[in-house]
């Protein structure tokens, strides 16, 4: 859900960066890998409207909120 100057600052690995704008063409791709999806952006915004979109194409799915807090958290 971020941009690719956003990925490129920092990611978790293994990780995929799909932007917003990209989200609904990106579902079937999505669904194959088979796995909760963590979406996050800069401040959260972004990745929320992500997650409501995979919800409701039946992805199991949640807003991380912005990268930097996530990124704490998962360390």
């Amino acid at each position: 859900m971020r941009s690719k100057g956003e990925y490129a600052s920092g990611a978790t690995p293994g990780s995929k960066n799909i932007p917003l704008p990209q989200i609904n063409t990106k579902v079937e791709e999505i669904k194959k890998m088979n796995k909760p999806v963590i979406t996050c952006c800069a401040s959260g915004m972004r990745s929320s409207s992500a997650a409501a979109v995979l919800k409701s194409k039946g992805i199991e799915c949640m807003n991380g909120g912005g990268w930097f807090n996530l990124s704490q958290k998962l360390n």
